[in-house]
């Protein structure tokens, strides 16, 4: 199966692993001393498993909770889950044993694919209801369910930052459109491997990374967990032609000794960034040092991923915007929800194939997400005449000082301007005087001499004094979620 320029992919998961199955070329490469697996040979395993899960009883359409680091492992049980007509319901291992036994409650899940690694964690926040998979029980020749496009595919719990995390529901169809999006922007075709460093328990490790390669037909390369000292190595030694990852690992492999060696760099036809904003000045530093094009994106758990990226050269990209809209419409609407003139700033909305079904078991949620069929994304931004977009921050993130809006990154940006920081992220702190105040903290390269005054003069020179911080704050690391996005929400309590 080919995907077309002219529109998302057709069918289920199961229909394009079945088409896949055909081909006997590499789909999966792994380090940690697994074998690699042919799209053949990962079409036996995962309906041999789909058809076990099947023989437990579990109904079509039933949540089937996943707890599994990046691996083999992981890559067959998702796939066995929405192969056998079921809601594969990844776990974020990274949540804390709170927000792990909430999801695992609130997916209503009866069986669950459980690593060996996890299984005391999975023991301690399970409910009494939920059994794991016996990973040695015997092969069965279960009926599988049918599955339709529309049907429900995954179930992926956002972050939670302002409150109890909200399950994403996807179709078949939307995660197949979340996987050519990236295909289609991207020019990917089977001859491409791309390296994932990001976990799978992500909507950008499973949509950008497993999806693009279902839907493209090349290959993945897949690791445990980013290493920024081995990573220019196993990009050479899996043979990978591009990799996604977000703006903290750019900083680091930035501010880290090593580099591709000559056939790496020969082989590499991009990086991509996403999840959060990238600093230009790290970007433009980026790109400088390792003559490699990086590509910024954005994407939302709520759209399979990605809705904007900048072309792939020879075409424009401009640094400091995710890029323009790729299989889907992005659009900015003001505070009457109607749509904003290039230049305006307002809310970034989508809509598209690649959007989700709606919120699980949470129907106030899904209507306030909703503006018509456009999906607000939380987001502010403008556009200009060209279609490129420009984002300026997080509405829940935006530090309001004497009645003022300031956007964060306008002060993120300040401070990564300064070579010798590595992670930075303003917020807001209360205040008798202005109601909030501005503060930042930062993580700076070792054996940096950056005192706060320094980089509170920085900001006052780039942004006026009203918009500098009061505080900078040293830190050994800033808080990240699991797709290694800061999480800008939780400084105030740390700093």
């Amino acid at each position: 199966m080919t995907p077309a320029a002219n529109g998302p992919p057709q069918g289920t998961l199961r229909m394009w692993l079945d088409a896949r199955a055909e081909d006997e070329a590499t789909a999966y490469v792994f380090t940690d001393g697994s074998p690699s697996l042919t799209w053949s040979a990962l079409h036996t395993e995962v309906r041999c498993l789909a058809q076990r899960i099947t023989a437990k009883g579990v109904a079509q359409g039933e949540s089937v909770a996943i707890l599994h680091p990046n691996g083999s492992a992981a890559v067959t049980a998702f796939f066995a889950a929405v192969y056998g007509g079921f809601r594969a319901t990844m776990i974020n291992l990274a949540a804390g044993p709170d927000a792990i036994s909430y999801a695992l409650n609130h997916c209503g899940a009866r069986v669950a694919l459980v690593h060996e690694d996890v299984a005391e964690l999975f023991d301690r926040t399970r409910h009494s209801g939920l059994q794991r998979l016996d990973p040695g029980a015997e092969e069965t020749t279960a009926s599988l369910h049918p599955v339709t496009a529309g049907d429900d595919a995954l179930l992926m719990y956002t972050s939670g930052t302002t409150g109890r995390p909200k399950g994403v529901v996807h179709s078949h169809a939307s995660l197949l459109a979340g996987g050519w999006t990236t295909t289609m922007a991207h020019g990917l075709t089977a001859t491409d491997r791309g390296f994932c460093v990001l976990p799978v328990c992500h909507i950008n490790g499973l949509c950008v990374s497993m999806m693009a390669a279902l839907v493209s037909g090349g290959s993945v390369a897949m690791f445990a967990k980013f290493s920024a000292r081995r990573f220019w190595w196993q990009l050479g030694e899996t043979e990978s032609t591009w990799f996604s990852v977000v703006p903290t690992i750019v900083s680091h492999l930035l501010h880290g000794t090593a580099g591709p060696d000559a056939e790496t760099s020969a082989r590499l036809r991009f990086g991509r960034s996403a999840s959060s904003a990238l600093a230009p000045a790290v970007h433009a530093a980026f790109e400088k040092r390792f003559s490699l094009p990086l590509i910024e994106t954005m994407g939302l758990t709520e759209t399979a991923a990605q809705i904007l990226s900048n072309p792939m050269p020879p075409g424009v990209r401009r640094i400091g915007s995710p890029g323009i809209a790729w299989g889907n419409e992005v659009s900015v609407l003001g505070p009457d929800l109607r749509r904003c003139p290039p230049g305006t700033e307002g809310e970034i909305a989508v809509r598209g194939p690649n959007v989700m079904r709606r919120y699980l078991n949470d129907p106030d949620a899904t209507a306030a997400a909703f503006a018509g069929d456009w999906l607000r994304s939380g987001d502010l931004g403008r556009q200009d005449e060209d279609g490129y977009f420009y984002i300026t921050g997080r509405i829940k993130e935006l530090i309001i000082k004497g009645g003022e809006n300031i956007a964060p990154r306008e002060i993120d940006e300040a401070l990564y301007a300064h070579s010798d920081v590595i992670e930075a992220a303003a917020f807001a702190r209360p205040c008798d005087v202005y109601g909030e105040r501005v503060e930042a903290a930062v993580r700076v390269r070792d054996g940096s001499g950056l005192t706060d005054q320094m980089l509170i003069e920085i900001c006052t020179a780039r942004l006026g004094r009203f918009k500098a911080p009061d505080r900078v704050y040293f830190l050994p690391e800033l808080p990240k979620g699991p797709s290694g996005k800061i999480q800008r929400l939780r400084l105030r309590e740390i700093a």
